[in-house]
């Protein structure tokens, strides 16, 4: 594993897809307390690539939400529609390797052909695309783009398995043949893959720590070979307990699932939704209203670790007017 020497660098990666939800506002503040309790710093990125979230009035909206938090960022804020030619750039360095190939098979066919990933819902991929002769390539390239895939080492092959330690959940081994098989760095539609454009953003921004929520910690080994094969260092990584609704279904920004706008009208102040937040991670003995400062004197994983089954939140009375 490569060494990261720099600064604790700890960094918000939203997607402007919707306003923050009471989860993301968890892996927000956990994610800066970590950086900013050992004098470190945190960067910004929104994570819009995907078309279907391009930036425009969310993105306002996370910042000025996250600033009212009082969850501040060194620097500018990136975005990733800006970085393109650096995405670019490496997956041509893994096609020069003879690293990646197209594939042709559609979302439906991969979802009848093999069962959906455990964490994602990505299936295994069976290799169907993995020999295709450049006759069959350049035949199927007629009828549709083909996607780009990485090559994982065979089964068996140590270069593919990969151990890490979480900060929250502990030690993880995943083989990567056998749990995710090749994976995508380029759709068909030309949008670089998410596996790809983190690793090249958490390098280049000099990021040393990744906190995210938990449905990504099955994510952790396909960004571990992709920073070997660019030479680019490994963060640690710290994935934080889902939060849930009362009914058990994960919160969603879709379904607007205690986004900002409601818990700003029910909790008031930034301090009573940040206590109630602490209480939940273990961080607090009650659900006293305190600031992001103050939590980040007594910062500790540890704490973190004794609570990290995933939490319905409990209901919050309006503050009094």
């Amino acid at each position: 594993m490569i060494e990261n020497p720099q600064i604790p660098t700890g960094r918000f990666a939203p997607s402007p897809s919707g306003r923050m939800h009471l989860g993301n506002v968890y892996a927000a503040l956990l994610a800066w307390l970590s950086a900013r309790s050992r004098g470190g710093r945190v960067v910004m990125r929104v994570e819009d690539l995907d078309p279907r979230a391009k930036s425009g009035p969310w993105t306002e909206l996370l910042m000025d939400d996250l600033r009212w938090l009082g969850l501040l960022w060194d620097g500018e804020a990136v975005y990733q529609h800006d970085r393109l030619d650096l995405y670019e750039e490496a997956v041509c360095r893994l096609r020069e390797r003879g690293l990646t190939y197209p594939c042709f098979c559609t979302r439906a066919e991969l979802h009848a052909a093999s069962a959906p990933h455990a964490s994602d819902g990505t299936p295994l991929y069976p290799g169907t695309c993995r020999g295709l002769s450049p006759d069959q390539v350049a035949e199927r390239s007629a009828g549709r783009p083909p996607a780009w895939r990485l090559r994982v080492p065979e089964p068996g092959d140590p270069a593919g398995a990969y151990a890490f330690t979480d900060r929250t959940f502990g030690a993880h081994r995943q083989e990567l043949a056998t749990a995710c098989g090749d994976f995508l760095v380029r759709r068909s539609d030309g949008v670089f893959a998410y596996q790809l454009a983190v690793v090249v953003d958490d390098a280049e921004m000099g990021v040393t720590e990744v906190v995210r929520g938990r449905d990504l910690l099955d994510s952790v080994p396909r960004q571990l070979y992709l920073q070997d094969l660019l030479g680019l260092a490994h963060p640690a990584y710290a994935h934080v307990p889902l939060l849930t609704a009362p009914d058990g279904r994960r919160l969603s920004k879709r379904d607007r699932d205690l986004d900002m706008g409601e818990l700003r009208a029910r909790f008031g102040t930034a301090e009573r939704l940040l206590g109630h937040l602490a209480f939940a991670a273990g961080l607090a003995p009650a659900a006293d209203p305190v600031s992001a400062e103050r939590l980040a004197d007594g910062f500790n994983w540890d704490l973190v670790r004794a609570h990290r089954e995933d939490i319905v939140p409990a209901p919050a009375a309006r503050s009094p007017r």
